[in-house]
């Protein structure tokens, strides 16, 4: 009867046993599936850093730098690296820019965490330090920024090309870094900066030409060219109406249909139509309006061909096909209302503006709206490139150097470049380290270390000895030089605030508190 007893009370320790090793495994295979995204995307950090080609599924071939672009295009299948795909998205959404180096941090942080796994540390100690950690970072981060002023504009402008010469447009940075300090100047409301809504700036992709000749148009542009075959193509002070309604024959339902038995009725129905359009142009005639804009239609055609033929006659331009979205973005920046319905066509309705032309552009035409009357704050860029791939990523670019711009907006300090900031964190962190007890000290040395990451990999991917620079660099910044950091350009580690490499206070610290966010989530997780 004993011995009985005595398996009995085996086995549970038996099953105890075995489940010890899967929450170890889980982790481990987390921390490596996260590590090889964060390796994948290490070599396009930085200005030297090497651009990524990607196919999609549907053939469609796209190259870029940008580190949230190159993750939503990958397609990863670990649970554990989706959340670093997550992770550069929320870093584009919050900061725009710093994409990549928050990922490159996110591994570096993975990997701390498996050593000190390995040491015997318990996961949540860990993932609780690492919070202190971050916190600590931001607060020294925030210590070492200079506060800026908006009004500043050449500030704004290095901090925007600093952003640029990450990508493949760098050459162009002298030209597209103005255009987005002032696109992004143009619609901050004074007294409402922290709301800068980035959808008030549409860039337009046109194929043609180079990088160069993309320019800021203070003003409207449509993308599709305008109607008609004889209207006039070029209208000074204009009198602009954004209608909703259709000017071609009513048509019956989907599944109805009109049958025209004696040539009598058919030749009622089409003059029945012709009076209906005539009424509605007239109608747009008495209100004075010479430039139309008209709202893509599903179900029927926007503008006759008859149509067409009378508005040519009243001299009216004529847009159709204004995309349904673009609409808010059209009354935002007119000062108008879009008309429903005819009744409303009056003239107080509509908006003026002192020039509609239509510009050819590459292969394509504009319509180009400028000297609006009380414009509505936004702003349109055309975006030009040879080719779909250049001008795609030169897009991509400028969109994060708006976003840089709107960072500096929002929070108006900067902090170096050039892997400094990381450096200093650093070593002020191993320094705050010496001063804790228990098991924080290991954590807060394991954090300092692996902010090194940075730097490392920008001297990496510049083609310099990564150890002997981070170890100069460290020595530079113990000295005191707090803006020492690795100029990429000439190779060596120079004082890297006289190279104007300066960066918005916004995407460091937004960086790390994401990444540490990132990490303590992974940790957290014992079993898939």
């Amino acid at each position: 009867m004993a011995p009985k007893a005595k398996s009995v009370g085996f086995k549970p320790q038996a099953k105890a046993f075995k489940d010890k090793s899967k929450p170890t495994d889980v982790r481990m295979s987390n921390i490596q599936a996260a590590k090889a995204v964060s390796d994948a995307i290490r070599t396009s950090l930085g200005p030297r850093g090497m651009d990524k080609m990607i196919q999609a599924g549907n053939g469609e071939v796209s190259i870029t730098n940008d580190g949230a672009t190159i993750l939503k295009q990958m397609n990863v299948l670990h649970p554990a690296a989706k959340m670093l795909v997550e992770l550069s998205r929320a870093q584009d959404v919050e900061a725009g820019d710093g994409t990549t180096s928050v990922v490159v941090i996110a591994g570096a942080l993975l990997e701390a965490c498996e050593k000190l796994l390995q040491k015997g540390l318990h996961p949540t100690a860990i993932s609780d330090a690492f919070q202190r950690c971050s916190n600590k970072a931001v607060e020294i981060l925030t210590q070492m920024s200079t506060p800026i002023e908006l009004t500043d504009r050449d500030t704004l402008i290095k901090s925007a090309s600093t952003s640029l010469n990450s990508k493949v447009v760098s050459q162009q940075s002298s030209l597209l870094a103005p255009i987005a300090v002032d696109a992004v100047i143009r619609v901050t409301e004074p007294g409402k900066e922290i709301a800068v809504d980035l959808k008030n700036i549409k860039v337009i992709q046109s194929l043609g030409g180079t990088v160069e000749d993309t320019e800021l148009c203070n003003g409207l542009v449509f993308t599709s060219r305008s109607a008609g075959t004889n209207a006039p193509k070029r209208i000074e002070k204009a009198k602009i109406g954004l209608i909703q309604f259709c000017i071609s024959a009513p048509k019956t339902d989907m599944d109805h249909n009109v049958i025209v038995s004696d040539y009598a009725a058919m030749d009622r129905v089409l003059k029945e139509e012709r009076s209906y359009i005539l009424n509605i142009v007239k109608q747009i005639k008495k209100a004075g309006c010479n430039v139309l804009l008209v709202q893509k239609s599903i179900l029927r055609d926007a503008v006759s061909d008859l149509a067409q033929h009378f508005l040519d006659k009243i001299k009216c331009l004529v847009v159709k096909d204004v995309e349904r979205e673009d609409i808010e973005f059209v009354c935002k920046t007119l000062h108008c209302r879009p008309i429903a319905s005819l009744d409303h066509f009056t003239a107080e309705n509509l908006s003026s503006a002192d020039l509609v032309e239509e510009v050819a552009s590459g292969t394509n035409k504009f319509v180009k709206i400028t000297g609006i009357q009380n414009m509505g704050r936004t702003v349109s860029i055309i975006c030009r490139g040879s080719n779909k791939l250049v001008l795609e990523e030169a897009a991509r670019s400028l969109h994060d150097a708006l976003c840089v711009v709107r960072c500096l907006v929002k929070k108006r300090a900067q902090i170096v470049g050039g892997g400094a900031p990381e450096i200093e964190m650093a070593l002020q962190l191993a320094a705050y380290a010496q001063t804790v007890e228990g098991v924080d000290a290991y954590c807060f040395r394991a954090f300092a270390d692996a902010l090194e990451v940075i730097p490392s990999t920008l001297a990496e991917n510049a083609g310099l000895n990564p150890i002997a620079t981070v170890t100069e660099l460290r020595n530079r910044h113990a000295q005191g030089e707090k803006t020492a950091g690795i100029n990429v350009r000439k190779g060596a580690i120079t004082d890297i605030l006289a190279e104007n490499v300066v960066q918005p206070l916004l995407v460091s610290t937004s960086a790390i508190t994401l990444a540490t966010e990132t990490i303590r989530s992974i940790l957290k997780i014992d079993d898939i």
